[in-house]
């Protein structure tokens, strides 16, 4: 009791300590993250912004932003021991690729901080996986929703300096801008959700939890699911997430013999990526199709980093199916494509090859928070395209909707 007491107080400190501050005022609650703005101890003047998270290896992150608008990254443990004032050397690694030197300030015994160069600062705002080393010391950090949390910090920052902190409330990241037509807006399948028609979805527990689209299924009063060649199984909508796209449904256990894994770290542009769905569904073939090609991009529309952006083609049918990588693990869920002819009515060009998929930083945060017990797995063995999509087969479903509109008139009848 007494260490879990000491762990509840380090949080407080950890978040407060990047400067001797007050606080927080407001809040920023996204994902596992948690925190808001903070003043000045003596003089009361507003001096961050900052959130924390905990991890099972017991040290405690802390992201800031400053009101010099400067990146902060903090560390925090129980287990540390460190002499105040004393400077730390941090070895970062983002997804197994890109490298930095942090030297942090220890600003307590227990909680070491540094400033990120901007360069480091846009690398981790769009990393899944970060490795920490000093020393002896190997520490591993999931990086999920570190893009929302740095868009929400920054939000928080632009709020307090400009209205003051009376003004802090709920500080979340601002919406991205579309263009002028609502092109972003513009899902893979328009027919699909509210209007009725046809997504995909696929299999990620044991348990036959399946991931979609939130607009596929958008509306629906009776969803139905089926692996190609099998019967139709009616599925139940357990949580549902408008803001990131995403929806989890469940069938019978019974009905599903195996499951995808997600890729436990990110991927990098220039990755070949598969695509899977049932592209109009009941004018092409009943079967799944297949579409390879490229991460073209690690953000999506207006940088927005919950999405990568794709080459692979993508038609009306294929939201919420599968982005596999070679060795056939979940990379990311397909979301939309392009609106090609609102973006040539807007700039005097068509676009080609561009879609957008949610990363997997954001599935994760989905699938924890509604509690599924999903599975991992470090890329292994190349596949050819052929064996990816033959595995694939288990567990990626065509998803049927039903207006709940046309239900109801049909129970009348």
């Amino acid at each position: 009791m007494r260490k879990l007491l000491f762990f509840s107080f380090l949080v407080q400190l950890a978040i407060a300590s990047i400067a001797h501050a007050a606080g927080p005022y407001g809040s920023i609650r996204i994902g596992n993250w948690t925190g808001g703005a903070f003043t000045d101890d003596n003089t009361g003047t507003f001096t961050h912004c900052g959130a924390t998270t905990g991890y099972g290896n017991g040290v405690i992150l802390v992201v800031g932003k400053n009101a010099g608008d400067s990146w902060l990254l903090g560390f925090a443990s129980p287990n540390f021991h460190l002499s105040k004032g004393n400077s730390v050397k941090i070895d970062v690694t983002f997804d197994g690729q890109e490298q930095a030197r942090l030297f942090a300030t220890a600003t307590s015994e227990n909680m070491a901080t540094a400033v990120l160069p901007p360069n480091v600062a846009r690398t981790f705002q769009k990393a899944s996986l970060m490795v920490a080393v000093s020393g002896p010391t190997v520490l591993n950090f999931n990086l999920t929703s570190t893009g929302p949390l740095l868009g929400a910090l920054s939000n928080c920052v632009t709020t307090i300096k400009a209205g003051g902190i009376n003004g802090a409330g709920e500080f979340t990241a601002p919406k991205v801008a579309a263009a002028k037509n609502d092109a972003a807006k513009a899902p893979a399948n328009p027919k699909a959700g509210k209007g009725g028609g046809s997504g995909t979805g696929f299999v990620v527990s044991a348990n036959g939890h399946i991931v979609t689209n939130h607009h596929v299924v958008d509306g629906c009063g009776e969803i139905k699911g089926n692996l190609t060649g099998e019967a139709a199984v009616t599925l139940r909508l357990v949580n549902s997430d408008a803001a990131n796209d995403l929806a989890l449904l469940q069938g019978p256990t019974a009905s599903f013999k195996t499951f995808a894994k997600i890729r436990d770290r990110g991927i990098h542009s220039g990755d070949s990526v598969v695509a899977i769905g049932f592209p109009y569904h009941g004018y092409l073939t009943s079967d799944f199709t297949v579409t390879t090609g490229i991460v073209s991009a690690l953000s999506g529309i207006r940088n927005d980093t919950r999405f990568l952006q794709i080459s692979a083609a993508i038609q009306p049918g294929n939201s919420g199916g599968p982005v596999l990588d070679t060795s056939g693990e979940i990379v990311a869920v397909v979301s939309r494509k392009l609106d090609v002819l609102g973006i040539a009515r807007y700039t005097g060009s068509i676009p080609e090859n561009i879609s957008f998929a949610i990363k997997t930083g954001a599935l994760r945060d989905f699938l924890d928070n509604t509690v599924v017990p999903y599975e991992t797995s470090a890329p292994g063995t190349e596949l050819k395209t052929a064996d990816i999509a033959g595995n694939a087969r288990a567990y990626t479903l065509l998803i049927s909707c039903t207006p709940a509109e046309q239900e109801a008139n049909a129970a009348k009848k």
